[in-house]
């Protein structure tokens, strides 16, 4: 029998997939929407200290698309602000979802004094949080935004809310040169666990009005390209820590899910696909990682986590040899001339209206992934 439960600091989830904290899940019915679709927990929209930031302006999505040779990458660019509710609001429409929902949910809070730190986290453990996400992190918050240190900040968020019982998991930066630091930090001030990552601080320019776009501000951005830097610093913290992970940024289906936990997560957050796709894509994603496991003949989620930080080789252990060259294939091959301008060893040569490979090929494979008609390969020496 498969199964896809995980034990999350302590917590037991039916599935991996957490929704993460944002305007998806920031009321109880859209707590219940999240459930409904198969989500094995919730982040509870962000309450934070900062009034302001209890409003946001309007318009606050851009999609950006940009890209190479027709290939375009796409980011959410974002300034969705924290929950519109105050602290007693906050914990009021918490305890509501949870007699609504079977599935877990972490309060989030984003808090910048200790006495707030304090109350807040003992508000929402009394109205039934299962744990609490302490957002020290976010790209258009307090922290982030007044260059406050990270490791100090995570320190005293996790000393003023020490009295609380429920687990406590600090959401970390990927705006840091060394996130194993504060995951340390974290470790080490009895954290119960880690999300890696927040998403990114970012700025977007309107050349027609030389100015920031939207609302003339920093924003958050993420979207489907993050993910690679969530797995490599995923993978290095791994074997290291002896508390659960979280990975957030850049999941988009069942395969990123599960790239994810074979770098060390036990959960998955998702948001971004969530909002862009709908909830429905929970239970895509949930029928992916399910599809895999029984593909690969593994039983749980556990048998996988992990599994490939002792596969990534050490810049000492590569493979440095040259292997491979280009071959193109003429018969597919409509002399497009990407990979002619592409090539920066001279291996690309054009004789008697054909494009061929010469001795210069030292096996790159640029030419190979660029190919619109798959009309290159590499070929063993």
């Amino acid at each position: 029998m498969i199964s896809l439960d995980v034990n999350y600091a302590g917590i037991r989830l039916k599935n991996p997939l957490i929704v993460s904290s944002a305007g998806i899940v920031g009321y109880a019915h859209q707590i219940k929407k999240a459930e409904d679709y198969g989500a094995g927990a919730v982040v509870m929209k962000s309450f934070f200290e900062e009034e302001i930031c209890r409003e946001a302006p309007t318009p606050r999505f851009k999609i950006l698309k940009r890209g190479y040779n027709g290939n375009s990458s796409s980011t959410l660019y974002s300034y969705e602000q924290a929950s519109e509710l105050g602290p007693e609001e906050y914990a009021e429409e918490l305890s509501k979802a949870k007699s609504l929902v079977k599935i877990p949910i972490f309060a989030s809070l984003n808090c910048v004094t200790p006495d707030m730190w304090n109350r807040m986290s003992h508000l929402v453990e009394e109205a039934g949080a299962d744990g609490i996400e302490l957002n020290v992190s976010c790209p258009h918050g307090v922290h982030i935004m007044e260059g406050r240190a990270l490791k100090d900040e995570i320190k005293k968020a996790l000393e003023a809310t020490q009295e609380v019982r429920i687990p406590r998991i600090v959401k970390l930066s990927p705006q840091t040169s060394d996130p194993m630091i504060e995951a340390n930090v974290v470790e080490e001030n009895n954290g119960s666990g880690i999300v890696m990552f927040n998403r990114f601080t970012g700025l977007d320019i309107d050349l027609e009005k030389e100015a920031p776009i939207l609302h003339g501000g920093y924003a958050g951005h993420g979207g489907a390209w993050a993910i690679y830097y969530v797995l490599r610093w995923i993978s290095t913290v791994y074997p290291h820590l002896h508390i659960p992970i979280a990975a957030s940024g850049g999941v988009t289906d069942g395969k990123d899910a599960i790239k994810c936990i074979l770098a060390g997560a036990t959960t998955v957050q998702i948001c971004t696909v969530v909002i862009l796709k709908g909830y429905e894509v929970i239970q895509k994603i949930n029928k992916e990682i399910f599809e895999f496991l029984d593909e690969k003949g593994y039983q749980s989620l556990d048998e996988i986590r992990g599994k490939v930080t002792g596969k990534i080789l050490s810049y000492k252990e590569v493979d440095r040899r040259r292997l491979y060259m280009a071959y193109i294939d003429q018969e597919k091959c409509n002399q497009c001339n990407i990979c002619y301008k592409a090539c920066y060893s001279g291996a690309i040569e054009k004789r008697d209206g054909r494009i061929y490979v010469n001795s210069n090929c030292v096996g790159c494979g640029l030419c190979a992934e660029l190919c619109p008609r798959r009309a290159i390969e590499l070929v063993g020496l």
